[in-house]
């Protein structure tokens, strides 16, 4: 599957490379606080001058700290961290979808806790669909949604149908993951809160729906 491009992806990598050293990581820390010059950090990290020198060239030479000269006394420099230095450290908006299908086998519960939690965060369009759908929606995903402020649509779970070019898909669900082989998309295993079907068991499913919703929407864009 293609992330990015490859400019992006090596620019990502120069990156983590750079983090990869434990004081390199800890300057960039002391960074996201405010500029410091290169006698102020070896103050606070007890290094030699040319050791963070070194480190320091390491981390502008990947695009994470820039420096400029004192204003007051035109010797001393300050470090400061680069204009969107750790925005490159996650992958970022690579797909383009014009709808996004989350799939379980019984469009009961996963599914439609993940449609509805996806119209609060995206302007995307998006709906649920099941492998072998159930009668219902789950008491349990009414209630858990209900409790945390989301609506869910008061209509039958729908069996899942041909997929339209645009569909970005998500399963939700190992059993229907592993039906549809050839399906694409990716995939989120998330457990069955049916199995066990208590106020715990959805609470956990909906959270990890969630959680995953929040990374994944700021990646999409409508197509």
């Amino acid at each position: 599957m293609k992330t990015e491009s490859a400019d992006v992806f090596l620019s990502r990598v120069a990156k983590h490379a750079a983090l990869a050293d434990p004081a390199r990581l800890r300057i960039v820390d002391l960074l996201t606080l405010g500029d410091f010059s290169p006698t102020e950090l070896q103050a606070e990290l007890d290094m030699p001058s040319n050791l963070l020198s070194h480190h320091l060239r390491a981390l502008e030479g990947a695009g994470l700290a820039t420096r400029r000269r004192s204003e007051a006394d035109k010797r001393r420099s300050y470090i400061r961290l680069a204009a969107g230095a750790l925005e490159g450290l996650a992958p970022g908006v690579e797909y383009g979808a014009t709808r996004v299908l989350f799939v379980c086998t019984r469009n009961s519960a996963r599914s439609q806790i993940a449609a509805a939690l996806w119209r609060q965060v995206s302007q995307i369009p998006t709906t649920s669909a099941g492998t072998h759908p159930a009668d219902r929606i789950a008491e349990g995903a009414i209630d858990v949604a209900r409790r945390h402020g989301v609506n869910l649509p008061e209509v039958p779970p729908r069996r899942l149908g041909e997929l339209a070019g645009g569909d970005f898909v998500v399963t939700v669900c190992d059993n229907a993951h592993e039906e549809l082989t050839s399906l694409g998309g990716v995939h989120w295993s998330v457990p069955d809160p049916l199995r066990i079907n208590t106020e715990e068991a959805f609470e956990n499913a909906f959270a990890d729906i969630s959680s995953r919703i929040s990374d994944l929407a700021p990646r999409m864009r409508a197509a």
